[in-house]
């Protein structure tokens, strides 16, 4: 099972601010933190040392519907999991998918079951449960 801790490091008095330090099993997060979006696996434009180097980036974002797709979970399973397949040896925070709900809704149906959604690569279905 994961790890992750999160330690206050500073209130502001004069609002809700906070920063502090998240600890993940990949390393640490500062707070507040700019997260790069790499919707498929790999933030586009730049490489890994550039985000690591020039960006100076402790986490990037995945999204879990975009990732599902393509490359598709056999690969990602194939390839030791998200962190191997792209190379990023830090944090990765991938999304539960829900934004696709509001966003792709004209290429969903809403059901008791999930969520059924029409793929704009190919046009198959894929149900997304709680279950899943």
């Amino acid at each position: 099972m994961a790890t992750l801790q999160y330690k206050l490091e500073k209130n502001d008095s004069q609002s809700r601010a906070r920063a502090g330090i998240i600890t993940t099993d990949h390393g640490q997060i500062t707070t507040p933190i700019f997260m790069p979006v790499g919707t498929v696996g790999s933030v586009k434009a730049v490489n890994q040392g550039q985000l690591e180097d020039i960006v100076k980036a402790q986490i990037i974002l995945g999204n879990t519907y975009h990732l599902y797709l393509r490359p598709g979970t056999e690969i990602l399973e194939k390839a030791g999991g998200l962190h191997k397949f792209n190379g990023w040896n830090h944090p990765i925070l991938t999304d539960s998918g829900g934004y696709q709900v509001f966003s792709l809704a004209g290429t969903r149906k809403i059901k008791e079951e999930g969520v059924l959604f029409q793929s704009h690569i190919d046009g198959s279905r894929h149900l997304f449960s709680p279950e899943k």
